[in-house]
């Protein structure tokens, strides 16, 4: 499976999918990497490992479909059939997820449904947890949809809120189990092990 990574941060979640290549824990490889931060550490990581690296923005082009066109040629051109978001700030545009149904996969750093939406993104996750009083956080990997965080969930892993958590302090917990959660998933995704009925899916045994 030919992994096509979207990314805007740093890219810890990008690094655990190449660890996990590596390692043969994930059986795949990734093609490209896509960031719309010119700045992202996961362009430095792509470049490090030999991997193509584009920094495409919308900003950067007339038009959204231009944006789009553009977009789609570069997987094309790196023959992606499966995207990863790892930590990517941008709602992709409709005709991307149209054209990769059921082939998008995004971590998030909550128990969703709980906490998931616009604005639910990074340690603002993790303060809205600890505020919420909750004793159970965790991190869940789900397809991606049109909506925010909605689409069918694949995999969860729960994590402790303790009593005396910071924001901070939980979301290096969460992360430890993004970076653990999200390669196996990936994988079966790779191997055919993930089924899909309308908003339910898992991964069979």
């Amino acid at each position: 499976m030919n992994i096509a990574v979207f990314a805007s941060g740093r890219g810890s979640n990008f690094q655990a999918i190449l660890d996990s290549i590596q390692l043969h824990v994930l059986s795949a490889r990734v093609c490209v990497l896509i960031s719309n931060n010119s700045t992202a550490g996961a362009l430095d990581i792509a470049r490090g490992n030999n991997v193509p690296a584009f920094h495409l923005s919308s900003r950067h082009f007339p038009s959204e479909s231009e944006f789009v066109t553009q977009v789609l040629k570069v997987l094309d051109d790196h023959k992606a059939d499966f995207i990863s978001l790892a930590g990517y700030m941008k709602k992709l545009p409709p005709e991307i997820i149209h054209r990769f149904r059921h082939r998008i996969a995004n971590v998030h750093p909550a128990l969703l449904p709980a906490f998931g939406g616009v604005g639910m993104y990074g340690i603002k996750v993790h303060e809205a947890v600890i505020a919420s009083g909750c004793k159970v956080s965790g991190a869940t990997v789900h397809l991606v949809d049109e909506e925010y965080d909605r689409g069918p969930i694949v995999f969860q892993k729960t994590v402790p809120v303790k009593a005396d958590d910071t924001p901070e302090t939980l979301a290096a917990r969460v992360l430890a189990v993004e970076h653990e959660i999200y390669p196996f998933t990936l994988d079966a995704f790779a191997k055919g092990k993930v089924r899909i009925e309308g908003q339910k899916a898992w991964i069979q045994s």
